[in-house]
């Protein structure tokens, strides 16, 4: 029996969601085995270290209940999806980040990330 695979619009909305609600089973979920996260401080590679790395923004910059994130720009083509966006955090504002997701087979193989913070005194 086949499996269904979501499109690249799907798992975006998917991830986004969990994000929102800080839900990091579910986060995790939209990322294979051996995905990639290449942001600032270098390269994040597999689920497991992926996890740890949602572990700190949801206990810090991007804790359910006290951010609140706009998506100022959104392009999805085949399996690519773009985003601007900006979000008020408790810890710091992030005036500006984008993120580019490569979606295969259902899974994000490769996300980046550019973030702009400005730390509350």
């Amino acid at each position: 029996m086949a499996t269904q695979i979501g499109t690249a619009r799907e798992i975006f909305d998917h991830h986004i969601k969990a994000l929102r609600t800080g839900d990091l089973v579910d986060i995790l979920s939209d990322y294979a085995e051996d995905s990639v996260i290449i942001g600032p401080d270098g390269v994040v590679k597999g689920r497991q270290a992926i996890g740890a790395l949602f572990q700190g923004f949801l206990s810090s910059l991007l804790k359910p209940g006290t951010y609140d994130l706009q998506v100022d720009v959104e392009h999805v083509q085949d399996e690519i999806v773009y985003v601007l966006w900006h979000a008020k955090c408790v810890p710091a504002d992030v005036v500006f980040a984008a993120d580019t997701f490569v979606i295969r087979d259902g899974k994000i193989a490769v996300h980046t990330f550019a973030p702009k913070l400005e730390p509350h005194n």
